[in-house]
């Protein structure tokens, strides 16, 4: 839902980073790989229990992902890098609900397994969808960028590390979170198969 907001507002600044490195001779597939690497380090800091450090590894991480569309557009997309981007992305995501039922497996792990079974919705009505339309032949009006079409929600990258930075400012309250988050991203994926219904009927 604020994934578009988010991205106008970085943008310009991502945009001149990239511009130094693309000028560097750093390749989008690298800064994808660097902010996976990231991503997995923080879902160790997170089951570690360093949960301040994980917060910063997770942004961190994150600004690569945000790095490699930059130069990406400002050399040459290719469908490789797409593909790699968006697999990792989501295997990331479902790295930091494992982290904190790793860090408290007594009190996180139902928690924990019932946001990943709704990361599974999200994603699955996600990806479904982008196959679909490019099949036909459909093109996203608000992300024409994108490797793929680019289906939004209620639940989307923006909401998703805001998320994960409250459970690890307050994981005492990851369970809450955990359930709360779960339910919004059901919401988003009932919406996801309501479009889905409408748009290929």
């Amino acid at each position: 839902m604020l994934d578009r907001s988010a991205t106008q507002l970085i943008k310009p600044a991502l945009d001149g980073v990239a511009r130094a490195l693309v000028r560097a001779g750093v390749g989008a597939d690298a800064l994808t790989l660097a902010g996976f690497g990231l991503g997995l380090f923080a879902a160790v800091l997170i089951a570690a229990q360093l949960y301040l450090a994980g917060a910063a590894a997770i942004f961190a991480s994150r600004i690569f992902d945000g790095l490699d569309g930059a130069v990406a557009r400002q050399t040459q997309p290719t469908d490789r890098g797409g593909f790699l981007d968006i697999t990792l992305d989501f295997i990331f995501y479902a790295s930091i609900p494992l982290a904190f039922a790793m860090a408290d497996p007594a009190r996180n792990a139902l928690p924990a397994a019932v946001l990943l079974a709704a990361f599974m919705g999200t994603g699955a009505s996600f990806l479904a969808f982008a196959v679909i339309a490019a099949r036909r032949g459909m093109a996203s009006t608000d992300w024409p960028e994108k490797s793929f079409y680019f289906l939004g929600g209620l639940t989307e990258a923006t909401e998703t590390l805001a998320c994960f930075a409250a459970m690890c400012l307050w994981p005492q309250h990851f369970g809450a979170l955990a359930y709360g988050f779960a339910a919004l991203c059901a919401l988003t994926t009932a919406t996801r198969l309501w479009w889905g219904w409408r748009a290929f009927g």
